[in-house]
């Protein structure tokens, strides 16, 4: 189809493929997007291998440990594996949720290992990790939701690599104040939690999540935590939202505080997963940070194939440069 074909569409013409509702941006850069189809070439990456690839997988396995960038597919493990780079999944690799996006693994976790914080420390100080990312599944079976082992995790890694950077991305812990709060008074330097979409598709896309839960626990984020502890949030696009819901989810999560935004495409993990709309191309990415940084975010990491911790050090360190404290 020529690319005249895909131009930007407005909110109110809502076209149809199949009886589902499919919306493209209303407002951007010229040229618009493709609809579901083969990938475009910018959504190419290259495939996993090499010896620090091979050396990082190895040690991952050899310590028990797990990567969401193993268990949800992420595009860029290749090229952050052969930096030395992986964002570390504690509590297991079930997930006791089963959003229409993800594709980490469902079902009933067994019980926690406490023994994993420490594996965590020894793998990053292995590593030489300047900047580590810690997230989870997400744990509605525990009774704190997991927060207690981010605390846990978090000082480890500070007693054994105290010069490191911790990032952690945490699950909503459904909107309980006490177990944000311990997490928080473990001293992450990044406290990251993503909307993932906007607020319109939230319940259809964010299984037993709220829209509106989510940006209260970021402003809590921002008002309960260390001054110097900077907030971060993402989300998807290409899966039905409109340009202007983009610019809105925008607002709300300045709002709320936050301060970096990661901006990335849906891809489709699998024929069970929610279906594609469309393809973003690079301009409309690029398009959507300069919105985010008009709008005030110290850093927006915007691309068809970035990820929450995508390039997270050069983040945080961008991030810093445009508000020094």
């Amino acid at each position: 189809m020529p690319e005249s074909e895909h131009a930007l569409i407005r909110d109110d013409e809502i076209p149809t493929r199949g009886g589902a509702e499919t919306r493209a941006p209303a407002a951007g850069p010229s040229g618009g997007g493709l609809g579901p189809g083969p990938k475009p070439p910018w959504l190419k990456a290259p495939l996993p291998g090499g010896p620090a690839y091979t050396g990082l997988k190895a040690l991952m396995r050899g310590l028990a440990l797990h990567t969401v960038c193993e268990e949800a597919h992420c595009p860029n493990v290749g090229e952050c594996w052969a930096h030395g780079t992986a964002t570390f999944m504690i509590l297991g690799r079930l997930c006791t949720r089963a959003c229409g996006f993800c594709a980490v693994t469902t079902g009933r976790p067994a019980g926690r290992d406490l023994e994993e914080p420490a594996r965590v420390a020894d793998a990053v100080a292995r590593l030489a990790l300047r900047h580590v990312v810690i997230t989870s599944v997400a744990r509605d079976d525990l009774p704190d939701g997991g927060a207690s082992a981010f605390a846990s995790t978090i000082a480890a890694v500070r007693a054994r690599c105290p010069e490191t950077a911790v990032e952690v991305l945490i699950p909503d812990l459904q909107g309980r104040d006490v177990d944000l709060r311990t997490v928080l008074a473990a001293g992450p330097d990044i406290l990251n939690h993503n909307v993932e979409t906007c607020r319109r598709l939230t319940p259809r896309i964010r299984a037993r999540a709220r829209y509106e839960r989510t940006l209260e626990l970021l402003g809590r984020a921002r008002r309960w935590g260390a001054p110097e502890m900077r907030t971060k949030s993402g989300f998807m696009v290409g899966l039905g939202e409109t340009w202007s819901e983009c610019l809105e989810t925008m607002d709300d999560l300045r709002a709320a505080g936050v301060e970096i935004l990661t901006i990335g495409q849906y891809l489709r993990p699998s024929p069970r997963h929610l279906p594609l709309a469309r393809y973003y191309p690079p301009a409309e990415f690029a398009a959507l940070k300069r919105e985010a940084l008009g709008r005030g975010f110290l850093h927006c990491e915007a691309g068809p194939l970035v990820r929450s911790s995508y390039h997270a050090h050069e983040q945080a360190a961008r991030a810093e440069t445009r508000a020094p404290r």
